[in-house]
């Protein structure tokens, strides 16, 4: 079976990404982050202006929302690094850096949007995540994957988690505004998924086997983008415990509608690097489905032990 290099790759997917953004344009739509945040809660911190210091009683949102909020807005701050690492990859030149633009600009709504929320309504400590910014920023981001089909593969499961995170975010801060900006902000995250998925998904007919190996590598070795955050496991098991994201939503809500989408596990036309890749697949997607349920059951253990002593 034929391996495609990087820029045959490239050039053969090209006609895809063109399509995929003439429909993106279409079904995208147009939103301001002034509007999702209630300017009229805000008041004057400590410093210039003699306002107030941040003190944790300024907000109503439950802890384990505030470190979510924390996580995927630092997250979003490294917009930077992505749109080098990812203009690196996939190029700047026609539709692929037409594409690759437009993303940036529709992500840097979103760490605009959650910051001036955050700061208004006095949800987090302004000084300290600050620092974090700027310790997370100076860390930078680099890609784990080389060459195209395996960076289309991460961000088509990156994106989605970023949805989801999003989403379940808003509903644990218990507050009806937070809820409706991460909502919004999820629904851009929903479309760049779609554009990855499909352009992937072409990617499978032009080049199974090399696609293969590609989504085997991402699925077995993936990372969120914000690992690099300072105390990120500490936060990812806040955030798994109040079941905002956990192992059993990546593999139920990420790893496998995406995976099902492709249909990886019923192709015909794979040669014996495609199959190896895809037997490796499936035994890592059997192995994390038990550590998964484990995980599961241990929280929800450790739940009962917890409502019982109260």
């Amino acid at each position: 079976m034929r391996e495609f290099s990087e820029t045959e790759l490239l050039l053969e997917l090209e006609p895809v990404v063109a399509g995929e953004l003439d429909r993106h344009h279409k079904v995208a739509k147009e939103w301001f982050p002034h509007e999702y945040v209630p300017w009229s809660e805000g008041r004057n911190y400590d410093g210039l202006y003699g306002g107030d210091a941040w003190v944790e009683t300024d907000t109503k949102i439950p802890e384990e929302a505030r470190v979510s909020l924390i996580v995927n807005l630092l997250t979003e701050d490294n917009l930077p690094s992505y749109h080098h690492e990812i203009a690196t990859t996939l190029g700047r030149d026609a539709a692929w850096g037409t594409w690759v633009h437009r993303w940036t600009a529709e992500e840097g709504r979103h760490g605009t949007a959650i910051r001036d929320y955050l700061t208004v309504t006095r949800a987090v400590d302004p000084v300290a995540l600050e620092r974090a910014r700027m310790v997370h920023m100076s860390e930078g981001f680099t890609n784990s994957y080389d060459g195209v089909l395996a960076s289309v593969a991460y961000v088509s499961f990156q994106e989605l988690a970023t949805r989801i995170s999003h989403r379940n975010t808003g509903r644990a801060s218990e507050d009806p505004n937070c809820e409706r900006l991460l909502a919004r902000i999820a629904a851009d995250e929903n479309l760049h998924m779609l554009f990855y998925r499909n352009l992937l998904n072409a990617a499978f007919k032009l080049a199974p086997d090399q696609t293969m190996r590609a989504v085997t590598d991402v699925v077995t070795t993936f990372q969120m983008p914000g690992t690099g955050i300072e105390g990120f496991t500490r936060k990812a098991m806040t955030i798994a415990n109040a079941g905002i994201y956990d192992l059993r939503l990546h593999m139920d809500d990420v790893l496998q509608p995406v995976l099902r989408q492709w249909d990886v596990f019923n192709m015909k036309d794979l040669g014996p690097e495609g199959e190896k890749a895809r037997e490796e697949l499936s035994e890592f997607l059997d192995r994390l489905e038990t550590t998964a349920s484990r995980f599961v059951e241990r929280r929800e253990a450790r739940r009962a032990r917890q409502a019982a002593g109260a």
